[in-house]
């Protein structure tokens, strides 16, 4: 007879007694949830580029290690509006070597200029600037040029442009494409209005250019589970060895599997074909038209909301979440209900914009859209769908390396002479075990249905090959998500 660990040949007296915890899980220990934000970094931060740094609800920390204004600093803190919970690392890329950083221009014109306040938006943030009566152009510039840099957290700075007295000229704070998706405006809020005498002309941020080394980003990641990635950098280059990398995470010799979030600006033809471009299962992309935030803290805000919830309930749907102190569009540019629709069969995620002006998580498709061949597959339409997935593997994986830690593997023709405490598996009690997983975990938590069917497919059997492994093939009907109600209403007189 086997006991554990206690010896059969032992003679001292009197009692021993061992205590084993295979079966002491009732259910699935929650699933850990951590969030790695990967962005760029100020010299001024005190962080070393691609070392990892927990954060955090502390904007002084974020400030401090990744420098004020920069993408990285800006994205974990709009992450932290919607999500103040979630355990959350962030990776800092150092400034590119080679590219550029974006530039743009305020132009101020001034005639007989009455006292006033020009209202600026730079990166959705407000800037404030005061006008005298009278005032002359080159005045307000000066005024113009000391609120912006006096706004430390802005991702920009502000200066004279060369040869000019009247247009302030706005630079990056870090080189890269990215930088091109800095917003500038004014008049953004209703009731705003410039000072009478005073016109302004935007011209918009460009210029910036080059991509992150995504290889040494990639390889400062460390082999641990990361659940929820911000991905800031949308050009093909980056994402393609991102997806790379989360697609061998995703396999069955790591299971350490991830969904990226990253979210891409432009218009709605833009948009639309940023989507067909790509498919990628374990890509959200949201689409944020031409909004006042830049698409990282888009992806920010976006990951921030869904690791929360999908922490709670991986198969749960994400529509109507604010994605919080984001702002949306102009509504003369707002996507209307057929574009969204249109945007989502390019794989975009949506949003709507609620009636108190809050950005809503509309549906939260994956880059997903087509088989191997080309044909439309939506199997991993939403991202709840590898969510639900990941739960199920992790919780599988719990289950057997819980309950069968070391034992043995026979046959179910031994069941009926083996020693009650022998640690011996066989198809049938594994198979049991994992209906029992089925029926008092993934059933009850909303996770899977049609149990009988489940039960009838499971096939758990010995490798002809190798007698010490065990095959398993299940087939688990997830739940679905509730999207649409549609109904007919016919009438009578």
């Amino acid at each position: 007879m086997s006991l554990g660990s206690i010896p059969n040949d032992i003679k001292v007296p009197l009692v021993y007694i061992e205590i084993d915890n295979s079966n002491a899980l009732s259910g699935t220990p929650a699933l850990a949830q951590k969030v790695l934000v990967i962005g760029q970094q100020l010299g001024t931060g005190t962080a070393s580029p691609l070392t990892l740094s927990r954060i955090t609800n502390s904007e002084s920390q974020m400030d401090a290690l990744f420098g004020k204004g920069s993408m990285l600093a800006r994205s974990l803190k709009m992450f932290r509006k919607s999500n103040d919970y979630t355990d959350v690392y962030a990776l800092g890329v150092a400034d590119l070597s080679a590219g550029s950083a974006a530039k743009g221009e305020i132009t101020i014109a001034a005639t007989t200029a009455k006292a006033g306040v020009i209202a600026l938006l730079i990166a959705g943030e407000s800037v404030q600037v005061g006008v005298d009566e009278a005032a002359t152009a080159a005045t307000i510039a000066t005024a113009m040029i000391a609120k912006i840099n006096a706004n430390a957290n802005l991702p920009v700075t502000a200066a004279l442009k060369a040869a000019t007295t009247e247009t302030v000229e706005l630079t990056a704070k870090w080189k890269g494409q990215t930088t091109n998706d800095i917003d500038i405006r004014y008049n953004y809020y209703d009731g705003e209005q410039l000072p009478q005498g005073v016109t302004l002309t935007v011209v918009e941020m460009t210029g910036g250019a080059g991509t992150p080394d995504m290889d040494a980003v990639i390889a400062a990641i460390p082999n641990e589970w990361y659940n929820h990635i911000v991905m800031p950098y949308n050009d093909t280059q980056s994402m393609n060895k991102l997806r790379d990398e989360l697609v061998n995470r995703w396999g069955p010799l790591k299971m350490i599997e991830g969904i990226a979030y990253t979210a891409f600006r432009g218009t709605f033809a833009e948009s639309g074909a940023f989507g067909v471009a790509r498919n990628d299962y374990l890509f959200t992309c949201m689409g944020t038209n031409k909004a006042p935030h830049s698409p990282w803290e888009w992806a920010a805000a976006y990951a921030g909301q869904a690791s929360y919830s999908l922490g709670i309930d991986p198969a749960r749907p994400l529509q109507t979440l604010v994605m919080t102190s984001l702002l949306p569009p102009a509504k003369e540019i707002q996507w209307d209900p057929t574009e969204r629709n249109l945007l989502l069969g390019d794989g975009i995620a949506t949003y709507m914009v609620t009636p108190g002006g809050e950005v809503a998580i509309e549906r939260e498709v994956s880059m997903y859209r087509e088989n191997s061949y080309g044909d439309p597959d939506p199997s991993y339409l939403d991202i709840t769908t590898p969510a639900t997935l990941g739960y199920l593997r992790y919780s599988l994986r719990v289950m057997v390396t819980n309950r069968f830690p070391r034992h043995k593997l026979a046959g179910d023709d031994v069941l009926a002479r083996l020693d009650p405490g022998q640690p011996v598996v066989t198809p049938k009690i594994m198979r049991n075990a994992m209906l029992e997983l089925a029926n008092n975990d993934w059933v009850p938590k909303g996770l899977m249905e049609d149990f009988d069917g489940f039960k009838e497919t499971l096939e758990v059997y010995r490798d002809s090959s190798d007698q010490n492994r065990l095959n398993c093939v299940f087939k688990p009907d997830i739940v679905n998500q509730f999207r649409i109600f549609a109904a007919l209403m016919q009438f009578k007189l």
